[in-house]
């Protein structure tokens, strides 16, 4: 979908076009999913499930439809990516204030959708000036196709990315997480960017 025809979809959905604005949230429902589960930090995905995260997200998004004063793609995201960084911290806190623990000491919000959210995109760091599929990647900037496209790869390739490419974390942390090597940690990454490129190339 280009520019101009998401904009109509927002111009249709601001109207009370009900099929346009469940269109619009809908198209937007994997972006929003790649970032909760970017967002949660492990001892949280013992407690809720991302799931929870993008349904609360989006019901919001629905009910406050209103509230978007935006035109464009990436205001529309950057709106979303507001919601959700509140909901991220609500959760945060109401289920470690049932543990007594401190917030602030206990919750980091990454890059994926700090406090910043509302304002920042969604930065995949595709970059590594020896991979070329990194380096193909590097000119993508429609966030909502790279998250579908995401979306489609297996379990264990959407992980690595996400641990890998958002939040930033080292092939050691990676094998960590995943229960493997780094060498096999950073052996499926390049796997998972290979898919990903191809999987790109025909959006």
């Amino acid at each position: 979908m280009s520019e101009s025809q998401f904009e109509a979809l927002i111009e249709r959905a601001r109207s009370g076009d009900r099929a346009a604005e469940n269109e619009l949230l809908q198209k937007c429902r994997n972006y929003v999913s790649i970032i909760a589960r970017a967002q949660i930090e492990g001892w949280m995905r013992t407690k809720f499930d991302a799931s929870d995260l993008v349904q609360q997200t989006l019901l919001e998004a629905h009910q406050g439809f209103e509230n978007f004063k935006g035109q464009t793609e990436a205001e529309w995201l950057g709106w979303l990516r507001g919601i959700l960084n509140h909901n991220t911290m609500d959760f945060a806190r109401k289920y470690q204030g049932a543990a007594k623990r401190d917030v602030k000491r206990e919750f980091s919000i990454n890059q994926a959708g700090g406090n910043s959210a509302a304002s920042t995109p969604l930065n995949w760091d595709l970059r590594d000036q020896t991979e070329t599929p990194s380096r193909i990647l590097l000119n993508r900037e429609q966030e909502i196709l790279m998250a579908e496209a995401v979306a489609q790869l297996p379990a264990d390739y959407q992980e690595v990315i996400m641990l890998r490419n958002l939040q930033r974390l080292s092939f050691k942390e990676v094998a960590e997480r995943m229960d493997r090597s780094p060498g096999a940690a950073q052996m499926l990454w390049l796997r998972a960017l290979n898919q990903l490129q191809e999987l790109m190339q025909h959006v």
